[in-house]
């Protein structure tokens, strides 16, 4: 999968699109906060390393499960997309989930780093 712009990644989200962080326990709603943590977890864990390794897509079911790997200051990271979409081809709800622990404490650092970074 290659990396989006940001307006192409936002002409892809439904306005009430859904994230679940693997590290923020609350789903943040909306596509301005939904597109702010897409848009950060690009630049966090977009680096060289990235691939997907395997995909699940269920068109009938509007769905898809993307697993990816990377390499992350040295950490191995394997995680999975979680990803449903609307009737007009629109992301609805996007989760991730990331293991090993090591790796969810090291992208929940460099998060809040883009994060804090995307919002001064």
């Amino acid at each position: 999968m290659e990396k989006k712009s940001q307006s192409g990644l936002s002409d892809q989200l439904a306005e009430d699109a859904v994230f679940h962080s693997p590290v923020v326990h609350t789903p943040q709603a909306g596509k301005p906060i939904v597109l702010a943590y897409l848009s950060a977890a690009d630049v966090v864990l977009g680096n060289d390393s990235f691939r997907y390794v395997r995909e699940i897509v269920d068109d009938e079911a509007n769905m898809a499960m993307l697993e990816f790997e990377l390499e992350l200051d040295g950490i191995h990271v394997n995680g999975v997309d979680i990803i449903s979409w609307n009737e007009e081809g629109k992301i609805q709800d996007f989760k991730v989930m990331v293991r090993p622990l090591k790796a969810i404490n090291r992208v929940w650092e460099e998060m809040g780093k883009m994060l804090e970074k995307m919002k001064g």
